[in-house]
C-alpha cells in the first residue's frame, strides 16, 4: 500500500513550516505567507542494508590533496574584484536584485566574456529567444559557443546540461525552475530548495560552473526559502536605484574570498561598464557653497571610497520632528542626532532632520559618523563646509572620536581627488604623513571638529 501524502504550509518568508493554515508566521510575523506543500514520505525500510553501497566514507585529513583554486577571470573588472579574482570553477553562484536593476544584462555580457574559455548553457524561464536576441544584440553578444535554452522543466534542462556538456550554466531565474515530482507551485519554498540541491549536485559532480538569478520579495530579502543562501557558495547583491545610473555589487557570502569588497557600475545603453574611479564619479555634480553637504573618506574592502553624505535641518510643522535616513541605518541616524543635541548643544527637537547618501550607495562603516555630524550641523546653522574638506571617524556615545581602520589610505584617496583638508580623529594621526599640500587636523570629540570644521580659511 503507497504511503500517504502529508499536507503541510510552509511560509514562502523564512520557511517556517505548521500543519495548519495560519493567516500570520509565528516565526517572522509576515501575514499571507503560508502555501500548501504536499510531501510524500518515503517507504520504510528496515534500517541500512547489507547490500546497499555506501555513497562515501571518511578520509583523513591529511591525506586529502589540496590544489589550488581553478579560477576563471571573467574580463569584468568590478565583477572579478567582488569574486575575489574570478569565478571558481565547481561553484554555484547567487545574484539577487530588484526587478529591472541589470541582472540578467550582467549575466548576456558576462556569456561574451566566457564563451571565449568555454561553452556556456543560458537557461531563461521569464523570456523568449526573439528577446534574448533582441537584448544580445544591443550589447554586442554573438557567440557560436553560447547556447540560449528557454526552459522551467529542471529535468529538461539536466538532460540537455548532460548532452551539450557545457562549462558553465546559467540559470535565469531559479524561482521559475519546476520538478515534475512535487507537487507545487515553480517559486515555492520546496521547488526552489529541491532545484538548488540538484543544481549544486550537478556543478559539484561535473565541476561545472553555475550562476543563478535569483528574485527578491517586497523587504529586500531573496525569495524562498533562507536555506537558498546557505546551500550556494557566492552570494552577490545588485543595489541602487532605478532612477540612478549607477550600481553597487556587493557580496554577501563568498566562499573563495572577501565579502567585503564592492563593484560600481553604471548602466548605459550598450549595459552596464565599469567605474574604475567611483570615488570621482560620486562627487561629480557636488554643490559649491552649499549648506549640509559634506565628503566623507570610507573604505569598502580594499578601496577606499569618497562619498558625499547631505543633511537637512528644518523646522517641523507637527508635534514631533521626523527623522529620515536614506542610505544610512535609521537607527544609528537617529543615535547621532541624539549625541550631536546632548554633547554639541544643538537643540534638534524641534526640527525635522533628513540624512542622504549620494548616489544611492548603502554605508555601514563607523567611519562615516563624523561625516554626519558635520553635514547636520552644517544644515542647521546654514553654514557650508568648504569643498576641499574631507573628513572620517567614529562617534562614541559620550561626543568622542574613535579610530578607524585604514587611515593612510583614506588620506592618500582624498588627496588624488584634490582634497586639501581632512579632520580625522586624533588616536588616527600617529605615523600618518600627510601628503604635500594635504593639512590634517586631528581632534578629539564632535566639539572640536565643529570648531575646526567651520574656523578652516576659506
Amino acid at each position: 500500500m503507497p504511503p500517504k501524502k502529508k499536507t503541510v504550509y510552509v511560509c514562502t518568508e523564512c520557511g517556517y513550516d505548521s500543519p495548519k493554515w495560519m493567516g500570520q508566521c509565528p516565526s517572522c510575523g509576515a501575514w499571507n505567507t503560508m502555501a500548501e506543500e504536499v510531501i510524500r514520505p518515503e517507504p520504510k525500510s528496515g534500517g541500512l542494508s547489507a547490500s546497499r553501497p555506501l555513497a562515501s566514507s571518511p578520509t583523513r585529513l591529511s591525506d586529502i590533496k589540496h590544489d589550488t583554486e581553478n579560477r576563471t577571470v571573467t574580463g569584468i573588472g568590478e565583477l572579478d574584484r567582488v569574486l575575489g579574482g574570478g569565478l571558481v570553477k565547481g561553484s554555484l553562484v547567487l545574484i539577487s536584485g530588484e526587478p529591472g536593476i541589470g541582472k540578467s544584462t550582467l549575466l548576456l555580457q558576462l556569456c561574451q566574456k566566457l564563451c571565449r574559455e568555454g561553452t556556456v548553457l543560458y537557461v531563461t524561464g521569464e523570456e523568449s529567444l526573439s528577446q534574448i536576441k533582441m537584448r544580445a544584440s544591443r550589447l554586442g553578444t554573438d557567440r557560436d559557443t553560447l547556447y540560449i535554452l528557454p526552459e522551467t522543466d529542471l529535468d529538461n534542462v539536466m538532460l540537455q546540461a548532460d548532452r551539450l556538456k557545457p562549462d558553465y550554466i546559467f540559470i535565469d531565474s531559479i524561482q521559475t525552475m519546476y520538478n515534475g515530482d512535487i507537487a507545487s507551485a515553480p517559486g515555492s519554498v520546496a521547488q526552489v530548495r529541491d532545484c538548488t540541491i540538484r543544481l549544486m549536485q550537478y556543478a559539484k559532480s561535473g565541476s561545472v560552473t553555475i550562476l543563478l538569478v535569483g528574485h527578491i520579495n517586497k523587504d529586500g530579502n531573496i525569495a524562498g526559502p533562507k536555506v537558498l543562501e546557505h546551500m550556494v557558495d557566492t552570494v552577490l547583491t545588485f543595489e541602487g536605484e532605478r532612477h540612478n545610473s549607477y550600481r553597487m555589487l556587493r557580496a554577501s557570502k563568498n566562499r573563495f574570498g572577501s565579502t567585503n569588497e564592492i563593484g560600481l557600475f553604471e548602466m548605459t545603453g550598450e549595459g552596464l561598464v565599469d567605474v574604475p574611479n567611483p570615488s570621482a564619479a560620486l562627487l561629480s555634480g557636488r554643490p559649491q557653497d552649499a549648506s549640509g553637504s559634506c565628503v566623507v573618506a570610507t573604505i569598502e574592502g580594499s578601496r577606499p571610497l569618497l562619498s558625499e553624505i547631505q543633511g537637512l535641518v528644518t523646522k517641523s510643522a507637527y508635534g514631533s520632528a521626523r527623522r529620515t535616513a536614506a542610505g544610512l541605518d535609521y537607527n544609528r541616524a537617529v543615535l547621532l542626532l541624539a549625541i550631536l543635541e546632548k554633547r554639541a548643544g544643538l537643540m534638534l527637537g524641534s526640527f525635522d532632520a533628513y540624512i542622504n547618501v549620494v548616489g544611492g550607495l548603502s554605508l555601514d562603516e563607523p567611519a562615516v559618523d563624523l561625516g554626519v555630524i558635520l553635514a547636520i550641523t552644517s544644515s542647521y546653522l546654514d553654514k557650508p563646509i568648504r569643498h576641499d574638506l574631507a573628513v572620517f571617524g567614529e562617534v562614541g556615545l559620550s561626543g568622542e572620536l574613535r579610530a578607524v581602520s585604514g587611515a593612510s589610505q583614506r588620506v592618500n584617496e582624498l588627496f588624488r581627488l584634490g582634497f586639501n583638508h581632512c579632520i580625522l580623529p586624533t588616536s588616527c594621526s600617529d605615523g600618518i604623513k600627510a601628503p604635500p599640500g594635504v593639512t590634517l587636523y586631528p581632534v578629539a570629540n564632535i566639539k572640536e571638529a565643529i570648531h575646526t570644521c567651520f574656523e578652516i580659511d576659506k
